[in-house]
């Protein structure tokens, strides 16, 4: 199974991305037009309008563009614009891999410690307040030093 995400999809992400950069600024011109036209009546009705256009037109960019994204990163069954969740789970692999990934890396450099049951369960750590070593959760005392947790 293939786990790279296809050219066509990284293209419509990365133009996803670029189309809701794009709604983004057009809907901060709106402010920034105003602030630099403060107290300006010359035109108010042509300023209202240019406004408004850009205001509801970069909204609609920016969804429209998150949209695109969506489907770029997750494909067309991952992202649910298509039902079917065979498709969907072979679509979504290589996404989830890099996100999946990130998650571990965030943890590795985290440094928070990972015990595992003989069952394959995860295990809760408590650290001892006076000396800081990790004891099992149903501890009473601290394996290390013997203070009371």
């Amino acid at each position: 199974m293939n786990d790279q995400i296809s050219p066509e999809r990284k293209t419509a992400y990365y133009a996803g991305t670029a189309i809701a950069a794009f709604g983004l600024l057009m809907f901060l011109s709106v402010f920034v037009t105003h602030a630099l036209n403060f107290g300006n009546f010359q035109d108010f009705d042509g300023q209202v309008r240019s406004s408004m256009f850009r205001s509801i037109g970069g909204m609609v960019l920016m969804m429209v563009g998150q949209g695109i994204r969506a489907v770029g990163a997750r494909g067309f069954a991952g992202s649910g614009v298509i039902l079917d969740p065979d498709r969907a789970r072979k679509e979504l692999k290589p996404y989830s891999k890099i996100v999946g990934g990130m998650v571990v890396d965030a943890l590795d450099e985290s440094g928070i410690p990972e015990k595992f049951s003989e069952r394959g369960e995860r295990v809760v750590m408590i650290r001892c307040t006076a000396c800081g070593k990790l004891n099992e959760e149903d501890s009473k005392f601290c394996q290390e030093c013997g203070v009371a947790i």
